[in-house]
């Protein structure tokens, strides 16, 4: 019986054999245990992004204050008398000036009721001028004894009547004027177009929406604190908030009023922030959030994105001689306005933390800043 053997197949390129022992012998070289072994580790780079050097900082605590900014100054224009709405020449978002002409009414029956109150008022001067002659005349005549009392008495009184109705029909002019006037409506007070209520066309009733102002360069937080930490607030108090759409930019205000009524059903009392805004960066009905600085004391603030709270305790990673450890902190109050976190223990000012993606490094990695030697 013939024997099998088995066949070996030579390579057919000799250099492919030195590539594979080349590559074996490099991955060798490469690992962990053997550059170990050799008192040779790897070091990570890390950017001065990736870092915080803590520091001792200013920080503000106290009762969290949240609500609307409303304008300090607003005017709701509306209609002073019935009537059917001409024009309007003022749109949202422009610019006014006290006495401004926004709209104009129709003003027919108006000014009917002008002209006629103006012609009352010129009979009732000339009928009090006449008065005031004739009894005058009287005066004279009876000084000389050639009029009865009784007739300078009828002659006094005519003129004290037509004093008292020239007075009414002036009082009649005066209101047809003012009437006349409604039919222009003017801005009370500059400031910007916040709101447009009515078209050309539209028929208003006396209150009717036309109009509201504001002036944006002073704005009010309307928010509200709970009641058990009323006591820590006061007038003049510095308010420290964020504004929903501009990110983590912070503005400051001081507590303007005080609510001394708490809201029965959630406890809250309103508080009312007075808010520079010369630049008018801010707009009015936007939601902002705070904190009221009642307490300021000097301590050490972290970035938040330097803390893991995922754990049983909180940690951070600390670099120290070159390497990452890992160290449980304590903290205290976190400052939302700046994203930061007080650290009560565990480190100390001048120690250098990972933040952001650093964070993912493993404690014990060596670790170099770029730019270092």
């Amino acid at each position: 019986m013939r024997s099998f053997r088995p066949r070996v197949t030579a390579l057919r390129w000799p250099g492919l054999a030195v590539i594979v022992g080349g590559l074996l012998l490099g991955a060798c070289r490469r690992s962990p245990d053997v550059r170990a072994e050799q008192g040779v580790a790897s070091v990570t780079t890390v950017d001065n992004e990736s870092i915080v050097v803590l520091d001792s900082a200013l920080l503000r605590t106290g009762p969290a204050i949240s609500g609307t900014l409303k304008a300090e100054r607003e005017a709701r224009i509306r209609a002073e008398i019935a009537g059917t709405v001409l024009e309007t020449y003022v749109e949202q978002g422009q610019r006014v000036s006290k006495g401004t002409l926004l709209a104009r009414l129709d003003d027919r029956s108006v000014q009917d009721a002008y002209l006629s109150a103006k012609a009352q008022r010129r009979s009732a001067e000339t009928n009090l001028g006449d008065a005031r002659r004739n009894a005058e005349r009287a005066e004279t005549l009876a000084a000389a004894g050639a009029v009865a009392e009784r007739d300078l008495e009828a002659a006094r009184s005519a003129a004290a009547n037509a004093e008292a109705a020239a007075a009414d029909a002036q009082a009649r002019l005066a209101a047809a004027e003012k009437q006349l006037q409604y039919t222009q409506v003017r801005a009370p007070i500059s400031g910007v177009v916040s709101e447009r209520a009515a078209n050309a066309g539209d028929v208003l009733q006396v209150g009717g929406a036309l109009y509201t102002v504001i002036d944006p360069a002073s704005l009010r937080l309307e928010g509200t604190v709970p009641a058990e930490q009323l006591g820590q607030l006061r007038v003049g108090i510095p308010v420290q908030f964020t504004v929903s759409g501009y990110g983590a930019r912070t503005f400051t205000g001081t507590i303007d009023r005080i609510n001394p009524t708490a809201d029965p059903a959630t406890r809250q009392v309103r508080v009312y922030v007075s808010i520079p805004n010369t630049e008018q960066r801010l707009v009015a009905g936007l939601y902002a959030e705070g904190q009221v600085g009642t307490q300021l004391r000097r301590t050490v603030l972290a970035p938040a994105s330097a803390v893991d709270q995922r754990g049983v305790q909180p940690t951070v990673l600390r670099v120290r001689q070159g390497k990452v450890e890992q160290v449980t902190v304590q903290l205290g109050v976190r400052d939302n306005a700046t994203d930061r976190v007080e650290l009560k223990s565990g480190v100390a000012p001048g120690d250098t933390l990972l933040i952001g993606a650093a964070t993912a490094i493993p404690p014990g990695t060596p670790v170099r800043v770029k730019g270092e030697g």
